[in-house]
């Protein structure tokens, strides 16, 4: 049973969300001066991890872009630390069924393509810190569901889909929930329930809950 049969009693109300416009208005606001302050204030940091992964390997790039699919669907481009070898796309075709997750994911825990400094930048999810250009320039919000790759929506129904309804998010309910520990499923469902909860107090909440993640790290990698 997939799960647009087990959930017919869970779908969103898409007309009441895209008529609440109130919330989306502060929610921007919010995201663009957040992500301004923070390229401001984490800056060093940012510095810091640059320098780690050229002293690494001097020849690969410090930034990795990869297209993702954000509201309805909408490509983009979004970036990140470059954590893993330089031709870890290519890659992947020898490694998938290695892959731990269920569902239309792929992550494995001793993934060898990781470096040694993408190791520890993904354990503390500071190889995510670029995609607060992501926020500041709109493709993205601070608080929302995980932006999926294009061969992933391939494989999703339209109960999945859904997920799709709202601005993807650098963190939310499904990161601070146990992340790579749930399955796809369990991913979906939490991020519906984040879509059906959501406010400014609940993203502050999220957020303060990704912030001690990041200090006392869950099941990243």
């Amino acid at each position: 049973m997939n799960n647009t049969e087990n959930n017919e009693e869970e779908w969103l109300d898409k007309n009441k969300i895209r008529e609440r416009h109130v919330y989306y208005t502060f929610k921007r606001v919010f995201d663009f001066v957040a992500s301004l302050v923070g390229l401001v204030i984490l800056s060093p940091i940012f510095l810091i991890i640059a320098s780690c992964i050229k002293a690494e390997d001097w020849h690969g790039p410090i930034f990795y872009s990869q297209i993702r699919l954000g509201v309805n669907g909408r490509p983009f481009k979004m970036y990140k630390f470059r954590s893993m070898v330089v031709d870890a796309d290519k890659k992947i075709k020898k490694l998938l069924d290695q892959n731990e997750v269920d569902g239309a994911m792929f992550k494995i825990k001793d993934d060898p393509r990781i470096t040694k400094v993408g190791k520890f930048i993904r354990k503390y999810s500071l190889d995510e810190l670029p995609q607060l250009y992501n926020v500041l320039i709109g493709d993205m919000s601070l608080v929302g569901p995980r932006p999926p790759l294009t061969r992933e929506v391939v494989e999703y129904t339209d109960y999945d889909k859904q997920r799709l309804l709202v601005q993807p998010g650098c963190t939310g309910l499904w990161q601070v929930s146990g992340r790579n520990a749930l399955g796809f499923s369990e991913m979906v469902e939490l991020d519906l329930s984040y879509i059906k909860q959501s406010s400014i107090l609940f993203d502050i909440i999220i957020l303060f809950r990704t912030i001690k993640i990041m200090i006392l790290p869950n099941d990243a990698y």
